[in-house]
């Protein structure tokens, strides 16, 4: 398998998919003298840091061109276990699919877009070990 997109692109969006997928508890101005309640714990969710993430990756995505969008969503596909590295060609076709879902909005919309794209990398031996941020 030889990408068109570099490791740093992908690790980049690695990062910043790990920002978008946080979600901190955050406050009801409308429910300030109720006491905290276990089962409403996570009832409201601070969401505004991940909106501007969300739009740095949705832009982040759309500046890639139409066969690095795709490699990307394989790269998930096969992070996520729906084929598998010896399916690249496969996967590849999938994320072309022109009948499917715009391949931006299917990598925004995968919840675990970040710890998929690692593990298709890891699939290939490849990893972010060293690079920007990641671990």
């Amino acid at each position: 398998m030889d990408l068109s997109i570099s490791l740093e692109t992908i690790c980049r969006l690695i990062i910043r998919g790990r920002e978008m997928e946080a979600q901190v508890p955050g406050t009801d101005p409308d429910n300030e003298d109720e006491p905290d309640d276990v089962d409403d714990e996570f009832a409201v969710l601070d969401d505004d840091i991940n909106e501007a993430v969300e739009e740095e990756m949705r832009s982040a995505l759309e500046d890639l061109a139409d066969d690095q969008i795709a490699e990307v969503l394989a790269l998930a596909l096969i992070g996520r276990g729906t084929y598998d590295a010896s399916e690249w060609d496969e996967a590849l076709e999938a994320a072309n699919d022109p009948d499917a879902e715009d391949p931006v909005e299917r990598l925004l919309e995968m919840p675990m877009l970040s710890a998929y794209l690692d593990s298709g990398l890891a699939a290939f031996d490849l990893s972010c070990e060293g690079i920007g941020q990641i671990d």
